[in-house]
């Protein structure tokens, strides 16, 4: 993204993680004033439409797999940080898509895998990994969810933000968890389990996994049963991660032709304190 260096585009880079980023795009998007002013938009899960194109790849996947196995229902393994893709799944799910179970797939930091298993909500160390996309501790889309869960109850799902917003945690009833239990099953995936994965897969089937992808793998190899076809959703490029790649299989993965010579490219990059008011000054400064 550095290498994208036209005069009307500014790569940042915070002094933070994935959640701080996050958190400043959220509060920035809840200015309403300064939205409208600056005609903000986005193009992450944040933004429905993603979400929207990424429900219609559910749909085209189970077609695919009940053409060729002639099945009726599935289960979808999705690796996820930020609940996003996973999030399309449900609401396929809800559309009607036959899904038996979504299987929700996170590294070491798992807390959507202890909401789903232990009702465990709650921030906690982000811990790098081989997967860095699901390097999160708070999902920004699960606050899609959990607006159905809560019936669609709108004010008490402010009221719950609002308490995770203080407390870091969230608390849900047991018929609450059940009826996550009804959707979803999860684990955590650590690092080990990532290469041994990307390794045993490419030695079975010649196909070279991301680490991301791994996780989702793993978690339907282990999950998913052996009554319904498991669709597992790849989510990157292997070629991004030569490093885990290569310590899996003793080799990299071929680049795209895309790929070639970008480390030689022009590179262009701020590197920014992450502060929600100093990145809507920096904003309003370069729109002017």
């Amino acid at each position: 993204m550095t290498t994208v260096t036209d005069a009307n585009v500014f790569n940042l880079a915070i002094e933070g993680t994935f959640d701080d980023g996050q958190k400043i795009v959220k509060e920035t998007f809840g200015d309403l004033d300064y939205k409208k002013q600056y005609a903000l938009g986005a193009v992450n899960s944040i933004n429905w439409a993603r979400v929207l194109a990424q429900v219609v790849y559910y749909f085209y996947a189970w077609g695919q797999v009940r053409k060729q196995a002639g099945c009726n229902k599935v289960y979808f393994s999705v690796p996820t940080g930020n609940f996003g893709d996973i999030f399309a799944g449900y609401i396929a799910k809800r559309m009607g898509l036959p899904i038996e179970k979504l299987v929700l797939a996170t590294n070491a930091n798992n807390i959507l895998s202890r909401f789903v298993n232990a009702g465990d909500y709650s921030i906690g160390e982000v811990y790098p990994t081989f997967s860095p996309s699901m390097d999160i501790q708070n999902a920004s889309n699960l606050e899609r969810y959990l607006f159905y869960l809560l019936d669609g109850d709108s004010e008490r799902l402010a009221a719950a933000m609002q308490q995770f917003a203080e407390t870091g945690q969230l608390s849900f009833s047991e018929e609450q968890l059940a009826e996550v239990g009804n959707v979803f099953l999860s684990t955590s995936v650590d690092n080990d389990q990532t290469l041994a994965t990307i390794r045993d897969f490419h030695a079975a089937t010649g196909y070279v996994l991301d680490p991301h992808t791994a996780t989702g793998i793993k978690a339907g190899q282990d999950l998913s049963g052996s009554d319904y076809p498991v669709i597992c959703l790849a989510t990157a490029h292997p070629a991004k991660f030569p490093a885990a790649v290569n310590q899996a299989i003793g080799e990299d993965p071929q680049r795209p032709a895309c790929l070639e010579g970008l480390e030689e490219r022009e590179q262009r990059c701020e590197v920014i304190e992450a502060k929600t008011e100093r990145i809507k000054a920096y904003l309003a400064e370069k729109a002017l």
